[in-house]
């Protein structure tokens, strides 16, 4: 079987500047993005998790973002599965897909790194066993798992509900234990190579851009989106709510902390994550870095086109 051409990515820790990389490579050689952010699949988590905005998305079309609502469960098997389908219909367009993101999971995922996850569900069965756990409290599912799944039960933790009603979903519905299926589950992704660009800055200059950028967002709506997903139903317990910033914003709705120490909370652990991100993308293979602080954004595309092999069109 001939393999298929390999698939180019814009990696980096967040604020480095992968977006606009990516859209004014994808201007220049009639490009699309696949995002490749394990948060911006989630409707309505809009301001926190930096989406580019609706017009320039209507300039460079982008995949992969608002695809799942916050309560759904999205794998990394699911994104595997959405973006190999995005790259061959831009393919099929005459256009070239771009991969942008920093998800490093995600990516090991599409280099074949990943178990499949296609496991039975059950929208209608979730919504009880959320129900469940909404009156009975979520450590009488998590006996019941026990009963049912005692490995599973082993490696969750007793609060873990979005874990807890998934593992019972799944021995519900196939009258075996998550532990046992997902042994029995084979190896997805692989099917494409990926050649890798990394976008960086130097520290200071990166934490400088976090700080800004969190700032940007508190007074950009922030607090509010939250407030919002919170009122209209949405557990503080799901893991699209339990990332950074977010999950301090929980605690400020809640009067737990002040919005200053939200903030603080915030940029402290983005600044953690992207020390974490350059330690995960140093692994990648191959991988072209470009540092920012020592050219421009335009030359940085430029050269990626002139690597990727594709004629400036515009």
């Amino acid at each position: 079987m001939t393999r298929e051409p390999p698939l180019y990515a814009i990696v980096g820790p967040t604020a480095a500047g992968k977006t606009r990389a990516a859209f004014e490579l994808a201007r220049m050689i009639k490009g699309e993005i696949i995002s490749v952010d394990s948060r911006q699949v989630y409707r309505y988590l809009d301001v926190g998790t930096d989406k580019i905005s609706r017009e320039k998305r209507s300039t460079v079309p982008h995949h992969l973002i608002d695809v799942a609502d916050p309560d759904e469960i999205f794998t990394a098997a699911d994104f595997v599965q959405r973006a190999l389908s995005a790259a061959r219909r831009i393919e099929s367009r005459g256009r070239v897909p771009i991969l942008a993101g920093g998800t490093p999971m995600y990516f090991k995922a599409l280099e074949g790194g990943l178990l499949s996850e296609s496991l039975p569900r059950d929208e209608r069965l979730r919504r009880e066993l959320e129900r469940t756990a909404e009156i009975e409290g979520v450590r009488s599912l998590h006996g019941e798992l026990s009963a049912a799944d005692p490995e599973s039960a082993a490696r969750i933790h007793p609060n873990d509900r979005v874990r807890i009603v998934r593992a019972l979903e799944i021995f519900k519905l196939s009258g075996r234990s998550a532990t046992e299926l997902y042994a029995a589950q084979k190896k997805i992704g692989g099917e494409r190579g990926i050649a890798y660009f990394g976008v960086m800055s130097p520290r200071e200059s990166l934490f400088e851009r976090i700080e800004r950028r969190a700032g940007e967002q508190f007074r950009s709506g922030y607090p509010e989106e939250v407030r919002w997903l919170l009122d209209n139903g949405y557990s503080r317990d799901l893991p699209a709510l339990r990332g950074f910033g977010y999950r301090e914003l929980v605690d400020y709705a809640d009067g737990k902390i002040t919005l200053d120490e939200a903030l603080a909370g915030d940029v402290r652990s983005t600044k953690a994550f992207s020390r974490r991100q350059m330690t995960w993308f140093r692994q990648f293979s191959p991988i072209l870095w470009y540092d920012f602080s020592e050219t421009t954004l335009e030359k940085v595309a430029e050269d990626m086109a002139e690597k990727m092999g594709r004629p400036r069109v515009r």
